[in-house]
Parts: C-alpha cells; sequence; structure tokens
C-alpha cells in the first residue's frame, strides 16, 4: 500500500498548491514523467527512486512514475531510457558505477559521459548470511570462501554492488572462490538468502537493513573504511578488520536522462537538486535509517565522484577476467 502511494500520488492528491510551484521553475511537465528502475521492486534503486519520485511530485505538481524494467544486470532498463524520445519525460534510476561499466562488461553502448547525473544517496556494500549457515564473522566466512570454494553467494547480477565486493575479497585474498547465485535485483537476493535458498548475500545495506533488525539475516561486513551503525542493530564492523587491502569507494545512486535533453528540463532538475533536495528531510530520513550517505550531487561534482568507483570496479573486472575490453579504450584509466 505504501509502494502504491509512492508511485501513484501526484501534488494536486497531496493537496499540495502544485501550479504555484511549478510555475517558478523553466520547466513543467505536461504529463505524468517515467522514471525506469532497471531492477526488481524493493531494491536500493527501487526504493530510492520512489522516495525521489514523491520530492519530485512535490516540487514540479506532475506524477513521477516508476517502472521496473530488470533484466541483463541493470542495462534492459538503462538501454530503454536511452534510446526514449530526449524530452524529459523518460529518466533512469540506478547506481552510477554500473553506468559507467557497461562498456567494459559489454552489455550496453554507454558511459557516465553520456547522461546528464544527479545523485541522492550513497550506499554501502555488505555481506551477510542465513542466521543457519554457521557463519557468525567474517573471519569465519572467508576461511569457508578459501577452503571450500563452493559456498553460494546470492547477488543482483554480473554488475551488481554485491558482485563487486565479492570480486574485491576475490582479489585481496588469496584462494578466494564462491558460487555465484545471480538474482534480478537485489531484494530478490535479500530474500533468498532470508530463504536459506543460499546461506550468503552481498549487495547494499539499504537492501538488508530490514531483515537485519527482524534478525533474519546476520551482517557479517560492510565494505567501507569504517564500521557502520546500522539504527535498530547496532554496529556492523569494517572488512579491513580482515581485509585491510580491499577498496572502500562510495557507491552513488540516482537519476539521470541522456544527453541531448532540453536545456529547460535540465535547468528545473538543477534548481530542484540545488532547493529541494540538499534541504531534503524525506531523503535524509532514508539515508539515516538504512545507513546511506545523503549526497545531493549532480553535475561534473557527480560525475568526478563516481568515477573513483567507475575506476576501480572497471580494472577489477578487467584483472579478475570478465571484462569484454580493457577499460583504457573506452577511456577508464587506472586509479
Amino acid at each position: 500500500m505504501k509502494r502504491r502511494h509512492l508511485l501513484g500520488a501526484s501534488a494536486a492528491t497531496l493537496g499540495l498548491p502544485a501550479l504555484v510551484r511549478a510555475q517558478s521553475y523553466p520547466w513543467r511537465p505536461e504529463r505524468p514523467v517515467t522514471l525506469i528502475v532497471p531492477w526488481a521492486a524493493g531494491g536500493s534503486t527501487d526504493q530510492m527512486a520512489r522516495v525521489a519520485a514523491t520530492e519530485l511530485e512535490e516540487a514540479l505538481g506532475q506524477r513521477f512514475v516508476v517502472v521496473n524494467q530488470p533484466g541483463a544486470s541493470g542495462s534492459i532498463g538503462t538501454r530503454n531510457a536511452l534510446q526514449a524520445a530526449k524530452d524529459g519525460y523518460t529518466w533512469a534510476a540506478g547506481a552510477a558505477v554500473d553506468l559507467g561499466c557497461y562498456r567494459v562488461t559489454g552489455l550496453l553502448d554507454t558511459g557516465l559521459d553520456d547522461w546528464n547525473l544527479f545523485f541522492t544517496v550513497a550506499n554501502v556494500n555488505t555481506v551477510s548470511v542465513n542466521p543457519a549457515s554457521g557463519f557468525r564473522d567474517f573471519g569465519a566466512f572467508l576461511q569457508a570462501l578459501q577452503n571450500r570454494r563452493d559456498v553460494a553467494v546470492a547477488t543482483a547480477g554480473v554488475s551488481s554492488a554485491g558482485r563487486n565486493m565479492m570480486e574485491s575479497i576475490r582479489a585481496a585474498a588469496p584462494g578466494v572462490n564462491y558460487r555465484h547465485a545471480t538474482y534480478d535485483g537485489g531484494n530478490p537476493a535479500v530474500l533468498a538468502a532470508v530463504a536459506n535458498e543460499v546461506p550468503a548475500v552481498a549487495q547494499l545495506l539499504v537492501e538488508m537493513a530490514e531483515m537485519i533488525r527482524g534478525k533474519r539475516l546476520v551482517p557479517l561486513a560492510v565494505q567501507s573504511d569504517r564500521p557502520i551503525t546500522l539504527q535498530g542493530y547496532g554496529e556492523i564492523p569494517s572488512i579491513h578488520r580482515w581485509l585491510p587491502n580491499v577498496p572502500a569507494p562510495l557507491n552513488y545512486f540516482g537519476l539521470w536522462a541522456p544527453k541531448g535533453t532540453p536545456e529547460p528540463v535540465l535547468q528545473t532538475m538543477t534548481m530542484v537538486w540545488d532547493g529541494r533536495f540538499k534541504e531534503s528531510r524525506r531523503v535524509q530520513d532514508y539515508a539515516e535509517a538504512r545507513a546511506a550517505v545523503f549526497t545531493p550531487l549532480h553535475g561534473q561534482a557527480a560525475r568526478d565522484a563516481a568515477m573513483v568507483m567507475v575506476r576501480q570496479t572497471a580494472w577489477l573486472y578487467f584483472d579478475g577476467g570478465s571484462a569484454r575490453v580493457s577499460p583504457d579504450t573506452v577511456g577508464i584509466p587506472r586509479l
């Protein structure tokens, strides 16, 4: 019920003076705007997009409709946004690192510089296990990855945050291997671990927060420079306690429209980000409840921030043998 409210609520139904608010911007959408989430409902991108949609509806007095189009590690929905009319009425949502690495993985011929970027939060990668798995800390889990080499780990796919975390672990620790179980999004991957289809899941903390608080999952480590405190649970240790060389760049999430989108649309979104989003209690509450980082960035600042993780991840794919092309051939130098 709550999801339907976020999806379908318009400024008018919320009792807002929509026209008055919208008239202060260069662009006022005359029909509903589509936000394509290229992952299944309930995951990190879906959560973030629905919170952002509510802010945009209230600011611009028009519906922002979230449409889930999962498949091929997010590339199908992203491609659909890229190929849609460049009129400001179709946006994509997701993790910037996916967008920046599509050419390297061969999933889609696009990169960060093909898009106008508007970020809301940065998320933290986490590995958690089913309580029945027998793993009580990351050290025991790491030992199983090195000795057994058949531990199934759920992720949202080949270019997902979870897979990136697992490949970072493999690169940092000798002898690590695992059985990669892929799902159509972070939420299905998390639910697979909750149901004990697989013993472990590596995805974003925002996708696991409720299951961790409900004791349906046990978090082992976060891919962060320091421990993270999750409201209603407590402290989750940093992976650096066991593997100090694992990189921990921020994983930025947001909305984007392809280059060629009309300038009044981009000016309006910039004004909304510099005004409403920077002060948004709704987005800040979402971030605080799920241990995300509130990061309302846009434009060149967003691109530069995202490139840190794009460079690390693209070369991780290449060095691990899963890249289709060398990152430096598509403008991604090593860090």
